[in-house]
């Protein structure tokens, strides 16, 4: 505003008083008008730049035009200056008035938004802290989500002090509840690892229930038991991996592996040497005497076979047995007789049951059972044999009329099936679906007893062959499928190699290469189905290939454990240590370093990141616990500070210089150190409103004194003994021409209109002031002061000239300063 004044009166002269004592004509009209128009123009220029808080307050109160005043104020955003504006504005424009005060209530509304969300921050970071220590694991990950989703909103608002603290609150959070999600994943795989091994040992005892109970006249298929040997090998080997096996049954496990092991064997070997026992034992059907050579090798055959005890023998192998002159196992000889009577109990045993299904005309039943009981009576001594070979052949006729009478009844049966069979061969079915149709139809032809029309057989079995035929080719596809997950395995097996051959532990990638461990095995299990024959020996070279590279990845894993239990060692060391910064500190070195460390086994590592965890834990347990006191103390404060707060609030209400002075020193009482910030900031608003507030009762009563000597000096009364004793000295050197020229000084510092008749002489008196102000040093007077020393100069030194309407115009002008 100085550059403005300064340019307005640049190029105006100060009129002298013609000696005649008379004025002269000023053109007051013509010179008016053009000043209103520059003023408006540099006001316009000031805005238009970048004016300061305080040009701008100027311009609110004193612009040229309203859209000047509007603009002004409306860019103000200063608190206090706004609040100096409104002040200023009560009363002379209403338009900047109810600017400035939307935007005071624009600005508490913004300070209470901003209180709400620093409140909502520090209850964010104790909810964090609380999450990361509390028990209750129901829902988590949603309730951390929602934390997280929460800060996002508030995170730009918060303290770089704030934000560490809430992020390793979170920090804590994710790594419990990755340890939770782990916890949880090991303890599913072991129970799935337990079933796996339940249901192997089950189907294990099944299965060797089930060939104890195999007829002896055909021997079992070796392909499947070599395939399910190796199946539930596999299977044991799975669900055995990284978990504790109770030795009772890994015990039953060996146990019944390696009777089906001996059994699968055995099979093997019998049917390898089928064609010789069956060319050795051809003279004995014959019914030609063996030969010495023929019985000797029979013996050195029944030996090679070693055929397991407790197990039924084939036919094969029971004829090598009889040529060799052999008891089936050295426990059923005659010299056993325990063995031998238990024998005749179970084959008494096995004739009743034959009896009662050949009674109920059960075919198939009956069928097995004579075979059982034929089996039985060849284990049994001549002495002991004798007495049952009667009721055997007569048992064999029974069953003979017995399938001759189901052939007449089942014929019908069997034809129905050869027509279902036909029909099923004329239609287009899925591959598997129809395969599965022809098994149940099979099936249904066996449950019947088979047929003794071998030209019924003949139709059943084209007409089972020709409903096959579209299958093949999607066989034939899947044999091809089992062809290629081989040659994967064999790619695996060789890429494994390669990387072993290559491979320079000293330098390695650890986790790469237990990477490499784990999508091996993955590929493996992948690579399925497989022939179980041609993958014997891929299988033993993968295992071998495991081996090799487990090795290395276990003794780096051994290492690691080493490396994070000397960290857990560390990190309980710093329990206790002080000062407690310097222990988070090296915490959080300790945590990066952990981070830092290679592979390691998963249950050892999360018994030692329990332990660290737990360690690190009770390291910033100490921190919450030293600012919980922190904010204890911080409450404690807010509230004495409240108190004092609303009794100052109550003093202030009293509207009293004295009772302004109390409240203003209640408040310096308050240590502002100690409280939190909200508080501080209520504290530090209330002391300025305070201040203000005893500035203008103080103003108030210095003005109410001052008019009272301005009017007693005015009627002539004496105001000696009532002046201050610094007025003289203020009195001094005021330089007033007169009254009248007093009177508008004190106008003009008061910001008072003159009348119009002293409206050229108030212009001059600017222009001089303003004169003198550019050739002064700088230091500009206080406006309050000079008034004072113009109502002193009227008091000591006018009073003899002054006339009433001077008194009540200067009396006037005072009553309207204002606290500066």
């Amino acid at each position: 505003m100085a550059a403005f004044i300064q340019k307005l009166f640049r190029s105006r002269k100060t009129p002298e008083t013609p000696s005649t004592g008379k004025r002269a004509p000023a053109p007051v009209a013509d010179e008016q008008e053009p000043s209103r128009s520059d003023q408006r123009e540099e006001q316009l220029r000031i805005l238009d730049g970048s004016p300061s808080q305080a040009d701008l307050a100027e311009l609110a109160i004193n612009g040229a035009t309203a859209d000047i005043r509007q603009s002004a104020a409306a860019r103000l955003s200063d608190p206090d200056t706004l609040q100096d504006v409104q002040k200023r504005a009560k009363g002379k424009d209403k338009g900047v008035y109810q600017t400035v005060k939307l935007a005071l209530q624009a600005h508490r509304e913004k300070q209470a938004r901003l209180g709400n969300i620093h409140q909502s921050i520090a209850t964010l970071i104790s909810h964090a802290s609380e999450q990361a220590k509390s028990e209750d694991t129901k829902l988590y990950k949603a309730r951390l989500d929602a934390l997280i989703n929460q800060w996002a909103e508030v995170e730009k608002h918060a303290t770089p002090e704030q934000t560490q603290a809430f992020l390793e609150a979170i920090h804590r959070c994710r790594e419990r509840l990755a340890a939770m999600q782990s916890a949880a994943e090991d303890e599913q795989r072991q129970r799935d690892q337990a079933t796996q091994r339940a249901e192997t040992l089950s189907l294990l005892a099944d299965t060797l229930d089930e060939l104890k109970r195999h007829t002896p006249d055909t021997l079992p298929s070796l392909a499947s038991l070599d395939a399910l040997q190796k199946t539930q090998e596999n299977r044991w080997l799975e669900a055995t991996r990284d978990t504790s096996v109770e030795k009772q049954e890994q015990k039953s496990y060996e146990t019944s592996m390696l009777t089906l092991r001996n059994y699968v064997n055995a099979v093997r070997r019998a049917t390898q040497a089928r064609e010789e026992i069956s060319h050795i034992t051809a003279t004995q059907a014959n019914g030609e005497s063996a030969s010495d050579e023929q019985r000797a090798r029979a013996s050195i055959l029944l030996k090679e076979i070693n055929w397991p005890d407790g197990y039924p023998e084939p036919e094969p192998v029971a004829s090598l047995r009889q040529l060799s002159g052999k008891r089936a196992s050295t426990s059923t000889t005659s010299d056993n007789p325990e063995r031998q009577k238990a024998l005749v109990e179970r084959l008494e045993r096995t004739i009743a049951q034959l009896e009662t299904a050949l009674e109920a005309k059960q075919l198939k039943e009956s069928k097995q059972l004579f075979k059982a009981a034929q089996q039985q009576l060849r284990e049994l001594d001549g002495r002991r044999s004798k007495p049952f070979q009667p009721r055997m052949q007569l048992l064999n006729g029974q069953l003979r009329e017995l399938s001759d009478w189901q052939g007449f009844a089942t014929e019908p049966k069997q034809i129905a099936l050869c027509e279902q069979m036909e029909y099923l061969a004329e239609q287009p079915m899925d591959p598997e679906a129809k395969a599965e149709r022809i098994k149940e139809l099979q099936n249904e032809w066996r449950e019947l007893g088979g047929s003794s029309d071998r030209t019924l057989w003949s139709r059943f079995k084209a007409a089972s062959d020709r409903a096959f035929e579209p299958c093949k080719a999607y066989f034939s596809a899947k044999s091809g499928l089992k062809q290629a997950n081989l040659e994967k395995r064999t790619a695996i097996c060789d890429q494994l190699e390669a990387f072993l051959d290559n491979a320079d532990w000293s330098s390695v990638d650890w986790k790469a290469a237990e990477r490499i461990h784990q999508t091996a095995r993955q590929e493996w299990k992948e690579a399925w189905p497989v022939e179980f024959r041609d993958n014997r020996q891929v299988q033993k070279r993968f295992d071998e290939l495991l081996k090799r590279l487990e090795a290395p990845l276990d003794q780096e894993r051994l290492n690691n454990e080493q490396l994070k239990q000397d960290i857990v060692q560390r990190a309980e060391a710093l329990v206790q240590h002080e000062p407690l910064q310097d222990a988070m500190n090296q915490a959080k070195a300790l945590q990066s370093e952990w981070k830092s460390i290679g592979i390691t086994r998963h249950r050892e590592d999360r018994k030692l990141w329990q332990a660290f965890r737990k360690a690190c834990d009770q390291i910033f347990a100490r921190r919450d616990a030293e600012r919980s006191e922190q904010q204890e103390a911080a409450r404690a404060a807010d509230e004495a500070a409240q108190a004092r707060l609303q009794e100052a609030a109550g003093l202030a209400v009293a509207n009293d210089e004295a009772s302004a002075s109390k409240a203003l020193s209640t408040l310096r009482v308050i240590d502002t150190s100690t409280v939190s910030r909200t508080v501080r900031e209520q504290v530090q608003q209330e002391q300025q409103r305070v201040k203000a507030l005893l500035s203008t009762l103080r103003l108030q009563n210095q003005v109410v004194s001052w008019q009272k000597l301005i009017t007693a000096a005015a009627n002539g009364e004496p105001v000696n003994e009532q002046i201050p004793d610094h007025w003289p000295s203020l009195a001094q050197g005021i330089g007033v021409e007169s009254p009248a020229e007093l009177v508008i000084r004190a106008e003009i510092l008061c910001g008072v209109p003159s009348p119009e008749s002293d409206q050229q002489r108030r212009m001059e008196i600017q222009v001089k002031r303003l004169a003198d102000g550019m050739g002064a040093s700088g230091n500009e007077a206080d406006p309050l002061q000079e008034v004072e020393s113009l109502v002193a100069s009227w008091c000591l030194g006018q009073s003899d000239s002054a006339d009433s309407d001077l008194a009540a115009r200067l009396s006037s002008a005072v009553a309207s300063l204002k606290p500066s």
